[in-house]
């Protein structure tokens, strides 16, 4: 967990950064990148005699499943979280898609959870269920629940996720109208 301060209060600095990271994950885009090499040997060094059609379905299978595993699970090895004084950015994996951005407007509270689990929510990844929400879901562990105005959660799996929570309720507090500053 990173926490940046820019400006003169440390107790309330302007940027707050966060992130959570899942080591395992690396171990299935290895398991990824294994598939793509497989598939780029049988193209190219196929003793195989049984006919193109099998070969070709055998390329395309093991380079396609093993782009998906290995782009999938890299999307998701990490999640960035920043909360400034507009919005909170959920950023994924290196490039930082998926994205997602939440106005503060939009934020009517933010609660801790210590135990979020990948299997309370049906995995690793970006996730939605009906009776939860939607949440972006790294590693097991400590999170931030966000309940929106329309209704709607979102949980970050994030470390220190009740630093995140004070910073976040902080900003709220300060965006209400008539709350002290």
């Amino acid at each position: 967990m990173r926490q940046q301060a820019h400006g003169d209060d440390s107790s309330h600095p302007e940027v707050w950064t966060g992130r959570a990271t899942n080591r395992v994950q690396w171990l299935l885009a290895l398991i990824g990148a294994a598939c793509v090499a497989l598939g780029i040997e049988l193209a190219v060094a196929s003793p195989w005699t049984s006919g193109t059609a099998p070969l070709v379905m055998a390329v395309v299978g093991c380079i396609a499943g093993g782009l998906l595993v290995l782009f999938g699970t890299l999307a998701f090895v990490h999640v960035a979280l920043r909360v400034d004084d507009e919005c909170l950015e959920v950023r994924c994996g290196h490039i930082g898609v998926p994205r997602r951005r939440i106005p503060l407007s939009h934020v009517a509270g933010a609660d801790f959870d210590p135990h979020v689990t990948p299997r309370h929510w049906g995995g690793w990844g970006y996730r939605w269920r009906p009776e939860k929400g939607t949440a972006v879901v790294v590693r097991r562990g400590e999170g931030v629940v966000l309940r929106l105005w329309d209704g709607h959660t979102f949980t970050i799996t994030v470390d220190d996720a009740e630093a995140a929570v004070r910073v976040i309720r902080d900003r709220l507090r300060a965006s209400t109208p008539g709350a002290a500053h």
